[in-house]
């Protein structure tokens, strides 16, 4: 789950959240592994992935390899930067929880040499309740529904991708 969650914070396609659900489901439903431990080890590898995307953006910036140079990436980083501007805390909590933001944002927030110790605190703070959230679900889902593992484990699946899913929704239509 660790490997997933810390490459999840460079390629978005790698099912980090996923991996955070499903053991959230089988720590209730079995009690191996202890939720607590499937949150602080979620938490720890999503600072660290955080972390060194932010000291990717410090050291290496934001315009050295051409695919940080294509239209769409560079349109990610100019709202990053915005939002960076606009409020720090809240645009790392928020970011934490949508996949091409968490990156653009920390690379970003590298890149603009936010002081580390407010970063590093921060980016803890938003990598918890984010472990914390992901870990919920599927041990609620597992708390609710009988049939043990094999059940709890696809549905929390599935209702925390419907979650995403409504949250992303719900962003669009804020945005217009």
């Amino acid at each position: 789950m660790a490997l997933l969650v810390l490459g999840d914070a460079f390629f978005v396609v790698i099912p980090g959240e996923i991996a955070v659900t499903a053991l959230g489901a089988l720590a209730v439903s079995t009690g191996s592994p202890p939720l607590w431990a499937v949150i602080l080890c979620a938490a720890a590898a999503a600072m660290l992935g955080d972390t060194a995307c932010y000291l990717i953006g410090r050291f290496v910036g934001v315009e050295r390899w051409r695919w940080m140079r294509a239209a769409r990436v560079r349109q990610a980083l100019a709202w990053a930067r915005r939002r960076l501007d606009t409020g720090t805390a809240t645009v790392l909590f928020t970011a934490r929880f949508v996949p091409f933001a968490r990156l653009a944002i920390n690379l970003v927030a590298g890149a603009s040499r936010i002081h580390p110790p407010r970063y590093l605190a921060l980016v803890a703070l938003a990598a918890t309740g984010w472990a914390a959230y992901q870990a919920a679900v599927g041990a609620a889902i597992a708390a609710i529904l009988p049939g043990g593992p094999l059940v709890a484990i696809p549905v929390s699946i599935v209702v925390a991708v419907g979650i995403g899913l409504l949250i992303d929704v719900g962003t669009r239509r804020a945005r217009r």
